[in-house]
C-alpha cells in the first residue's frame, strides 16, 4: 500500500451522518462536499427516503455514487451503532451544552483514532440543529466560529469539518500515532443503560434534573475513551449490583 493509499484508508473510516435533513438538495450538496474531501460514506436518519433526483442534481456526477449508496436509518442510535467516536456539531451554547472545540482542534484529536476506529461527524436538521438528546451520543461537540451572523448552510458546515480532517490526514505532514480500538456506540449505549438503571436504583438520580446528571456522566465516560472490554466490565459491575440488590436473601 502506498502512502497515499494509506492516508485515504484513514479517510475511509469517516462518515457524515445527517440527522433528519429537510431538503434533498442539502443532502446532495453535503455529498459533493464530502467527496471533494475524500470522504465517501454518507448516512441519513430520516423516516422516508428523500427525492433522489433532487439529491443527484446537487451532488453532481462526481458524487452521484454517494447518493446511490446512501445509508438510511429510522433512529439515530441505530445509525451510530458501529462508530467508536461521534462528533456532534452545534451552534448553541448554555448550561446543558458543552461546546468544547473548534474544527481545527477536532481534527487534531480525531486523527489518531482513524486507523483503528470508525468516526462519525453528526449534523442536525437545518431548522433546529441537534437536540440535547441527539448530542448524548457524541463523545465530542464542535462549534464552527463565525462572525456576528452564525447561521451556516448544512453543506457549508459539512465542508468545513471535512476540509479540516482532509488537510490533517493528507497535507499536514504530521506523524499520526494511532490510538487503540475503542468501544462502539452500540457497546457504550448498552453500558449507559445499565449505569442509569443502577444510579436510579441507589437513588442518585432522584432529583429535578436527573437528565442533566446523566448527560454529565455520559460526557465523562465518553472522554475516557473506553475500550470494548472496559465497557463490558462496567456493565458487568452494574448488572451484578442490580442482581445483588434484587436477591438480598441469596447473599446472606
Amino acid at each position: 500500500m502506498t502512502e497515499s493509499q494509506k492516508k485515504q484508508s484513514l479517510l475511509d473510516n469517516i462518515a457524515i451522518v445527517l440527522m433528519e435533513p429537510k431538503y434533498p438538495e442539502n443532502i446532495g450538496a453535503a455529498a459533493r462536499c464530502a467527496m471533494n474531501m475524500g470522504i465517501s460514506r454518507l448516512i441519513i436518519v430520516r423516516d422516508e427516503a428523500p427525492d433522489q433526483e433532487k439529491m443527484l442534481k446537487m451532488a453532481t456526477h462526481k458524487a452521484a455514487h454517494l447518493i446511490k449508496q446512501l445509508e438510511r436509518f429510522n433512529s439515530l442510535e441505530d445509525a451510530l451503532a458501529p462508530f467508536s467516536h461521534v462528533v456532534g456539531t452545534s451552534a448553541r451554547e448554555g448550561r446543558k451544552r458543552r461546546i468544547e472545540n473548534s474544527p481545527r482542534y477536532i481534527s487534531e484529536s480525531i486523527l489518531p483514532l482513524l486507523e483503528n476506529n470508525q468516526v462519525a461527524l453528526l449534523f442536525g436538521p437545518e431548522h433546529r440543529g441537534l437536540t440535547n438528546d441527539d448530542l448524548k451520543y457524541c463523545q465530542t461537540t464542535v462549534n464552527i466560529p463565525t462572525a456576528d451572523f452564525s447561521s451556516l448552510n448544512l453543506a457549508q458546515a459539512v465542508a468545513i469539518l471535512c476540509y479540516e480532517l482532509y488537510w490533517g490526514v493528507m497535507h499536514s505532514g504530521r506523524i499520526i500515532q494511532s490510538s487503540p480500538t475503542l468501544a462502539s456506540s452500540y457497546e457504550l449505549e448498552g453500558m449507559y443503560e445499565h449505569v442509569e438503571e443502577l444510579l436510579n436504583k441507589i437513588g442518585f438520580l432522584r432529583t429535578n434534573d436527573s437528565s442533566y446528571w446523566i448527560r454529565n456522566i455520559r460526557h465523562f465516560l465518553g472522554r475516557v475513551g473506553l475500550r470494548a472490554k472496559e465497557a463490558r466490565i462496567i456493565r458487568g459491575f452494574c448488572r451484578s449490583f442490580l442482581w445483588y440488590n434484587e436477591h438480598p436473601k441469596k447473599n446472606k
